[in-house]
């Protein structure tokens, strides 16, 4: 269920140090790279999800239509400088460089000109907490300097208690269950929340009587919070309670703890349901090895005919189009790839996952259609509560458990690049299989339309624009792949 979704065994404790240093490397080198692309998170009951902010004349913007599409149904429609929303029963018309709106025939001043980019309604970030109550009609909380909106009664808190034993422990309540990364340097325990609604506490800094853990602090920023637990030796934390418990404790010494004898990211997954057939998979990918960079999987397929985008184009079709587009494009780069059903083929979701992880890829990307929204959103896996790893053999329900970072950092090298091509991009987690039963790196894309509307989804350009992207942010982030291997 998380990235660290159980106490860690002795026998594991000696590599997890070792393996917490280089993730918290790892994590560095990661934030310094991406900190100058701004986010945005949004937290709800329905949703939570994060957007990328655009800067523009000094101002920052995010996309009106970006934010209340996941919390309902929302429609556009753009008219010259005019562009008109509708969520839900609330009508609102922006013009583009007017800083004045009407939301349900009643004026609204916004602090900086509303701006319009291929279609996209941006508005400034300082609006949101006055802009949103009227159409949400529920109480809304912007952080403004670190950009978290919190939409309702979500704030996930917490508590934090030394518990004197031999040797001490920090157990960490929270009133949800939370599913932070986790990186540990000597001396330090950092947990970074991006997806869960988390609040500060009476005081950002707590103090413990204890000289093993003397203090932990809260920040925020760029979309996340995070908690640092400091200590006086390497600190390693074991989730319980379904997730709403967190125990941080020092690490054994190395005298005491033996190495383990596998590494479960290098290891295969624990057998799946029965295998498939000759005749609905590619043979070869099972009977021999091929050094395959990538593996494509066009979701859907035969029987299976996925989302009726229009009454004549169904999802199988466009995943498939754009799965081989992927493929020309990352074959140019260099990187063999595998399109997983290269033709109209039933294929289960354990055979899909299966087939990944016999050719042992360096990422497995899942490509899905969607005909609702605009642009492109990307999804990282959301583990369940998984029933624990058995020698050499990966927990089925959890594979992707140790290739989280690596997938969330190419979850960031994809929507740089979208970015880059003014492609609307949002990014996600969701329990959506067959990632969490991926043993490497593992994202999913689904493509809504572009701005000209459904009729483009399919079209030759936007596939092209589209696989660019993906083969670009998959090229960039090529060096941190291979190494988590």
């Amino acid at each position: 269920m998380r990235w660290s979704s159980r106490p860690y065994s002795a026998g594991g404790f000696f590599f997890l140090v070792l393996f917490g240093i280089f993730t918290f490397i790892f994590l560095s080198f990661l934030y310094l790279e991406s900190a100058e692309e701004k986010k945005i998170s949004i937290y709800s009951s329905v949703a939570n999800y994060t957007l990328s902010v655009t800067e523009r004349n000094g101002q920052d913007y995010v996309g009106l239509f970006e934010i209340l599409e996941p919390l309902g149904t929302a429609n556009i429609k753009t008219d010259g400088l005019h562009w008109k929303l509708r969520y839900k029963t609330v009508a609102a018309e922006f013009t583009a460089g007017e800083s004045r709106a009407r939301v349900q025939g009643r004026n609204l001043d916004l602090p900086a000109s509303f701006l319009l980019d291929n279609g996209r309604g941006l508005v400034p970030l300082a609006c949101l907490s006055t802009l949103l109550p009227r159409f949400l009609a529920t109480p809304v909380a912007f952080h403004e300097t670190s950009r978290r909106l919190f939409i309702g009664n979500v704030a996930v808190h917490f508590t934090a208690q030394i518990n004197k034993t031999n040797p001490p422990t920090l157990v960490m309540n929270f009133s949800s269950p939370v599913n932070p990364m986790i990186a540990t340097e000597p001396g330090k325990l950092r947990m970074v929340f991006r997806q869960e609604p988390l609040v500060p506490p009476g005081s950002r800094t707590l103090t413990f009587d204890s000289a093993v853990m003397p203090s932990a602090s809260f920040d925020e920023s760029n979309g996340a919070a995070e908690i640092a637990v400091t200590g006086s030796a390497p600190l390693l934390a074991s989730f319980s309670n379904d997730g709403r418990t967190i125990t941080i404790a020092p690490a054994p010494n190395q005298a005491q703890a033996p190495v383990r004898t596998s590494n479960p990211p290098s290891t295969p997954a624990a057998s799946p349901p029965p295998a498939q057939s000759a005749s609905t998979a590619p043979a070869a990918a099972v009977e021999r090895p091929v050094p395959y960079f990538a593996v494509v999987d066009a979701s859907h397929g035969g029987e299976e005919r996925g989302a009726a985008l229009t009454d004549q184009l169904a999802e199988k079709d466009v995943t498939l189009a754009l799965a081989r587009r992927l493929r020309q494009e990352l074959d140019a780069k260099g990187l063999n790839t595998l399109v997983l059903r290269d033709g109209d083929l039933t294929l289960s979701l354990d055979q899909r996952a299966s087939l990944t992880n016999s050719v042992h890829p360096k990422i497995y990307i899942s490509v899905h259609a969607a005909s609702l929204g605009t642009g492109v959103r990307l999804y990282t896996a959301l583990l369940p509560q998984g029933g624990g790893d058995r020698g050499p053999f990966l927990d089925w329900d959890t594979a992707q458990a140790g290739f989280r970072f690596a997938s969330q950092s190419a979850e960031a090298s994809l929507s740089a690049e979208f970015g880059n091509r003014q492609v609307p991009v949002r990014t996600l987690i969701a329990p959506l299989r067959p990632l969490n039963n991926i043993a490497a790196p593992a994202v999913a894309i689904e493509i809504a339309p572009p701005a000209g509307g459904i009729s483009q989804l399919d079209s030759a350009a936007y596939q092209q624009l589209v696989a660019e992207a993906v083969a670009a942010g998959v090229a960039a982030a090529r060096d941190k792949l291979g190494a988590v291997r």
